[in-house]
């Protein structure tokens, strides 16, 4: 209910007033059963504006951080992440990377929209990098249509590190689904979950037009700023 009411009443007519995102392809998501919403991630701000324009539900798996803030901006938070549809995941690996995957398999199991973003975490810098498998393995077990979707001009609308949108008008392309069911069963072959998740990268690398980086996006972020 609290998801719907920020949708249609309050946060949804705001955002459309203002920012007026356009879209492409939205007719190429499925109107039933399980889809992953597989997503380039420029800003935090992403997860907000999609929902706007799709016809069902969706669901993203956040960082469990997002829900474990304290004091008025830890409340201020939780509430938007769960006004968002967003679920939170602990990305720490071994067991919390295996709940991770359980709590998506669990919401396409209801048949329900699942977002996520393979490259991990936000792009440093605009550019696209490497994707993690677990998507491709989501996607193998859950037997469910993977839908790229690439963001466009999110990172003007809110840069990292500032705390308010700047009035850009960013763009959606909704590519057609792919079909990865010739590889059912293999879900326990890295091989196989590699070139799943590379052929994803590569189609959401072709909608969004980024430039490639093949490094995981993480490393990036922990590399060591040039000494001066």
């Amino acid at each position: 209910m609290f998801y719907w009411f920020m949708k249609h009443i309050v946060a949804g007519p705001l955002m459309k007033a203002l920012f007026r995102p356009w879209v492409v392809g939205a007719e190429n998501i499925p109107r039933t059963g399980g889809v992953i919403l597989a997503s380039n991630h420029l800003s935090v701000i992403d997860s907000v504006f999609l929902p706007l324009y799709l016809d069902r539900r969706i669901s993203f798996l956040a960082k469990s951080d997002y829900f474990t803030g304290t004091g008025f901006t830890g409340w201020l938070t939780r509430t938007f992440m769960r006004a968002t549809g967003q679920l939170p995941i602990d990305r720490s690996g071994g067991k919390a990377s295996e709940a991770s995957l359980n709590t998506g398999l669990g919401v396409l199991g209801r048949g329900e929209l699942l977002g996520i973003y393979p490259e991990g975490t936000r792009s440093p810098d605009a550019r696209m990098y490497r994707g993690r498998t677990g998507v491709a393995r989501m996607v193998l077990e859950a037997g469910v249509p993977i839908v790229p979707v690439a963001m466009i001009d999110t990172e003007k609308v809110m840069p990292i590190g500032t705390r308010l949108p700047k009035l850009r008008r960013p763009g959606i392309i909704i590519g057609e689904p792919l079909d990865f069911s010739r590889f059912e069963g293999l879900e326990g072959d890295r091989f196989v979950l590699r070139s799943i998740t590379d052929e994803l990268m590569y189609e959401l690398n072709r909608l969004s037009g980024q430039e490639y980086v093949d490094v995981y996006a993480t490393t990036m972020k922990n590399k060591p700023s040039p000494a001066r």
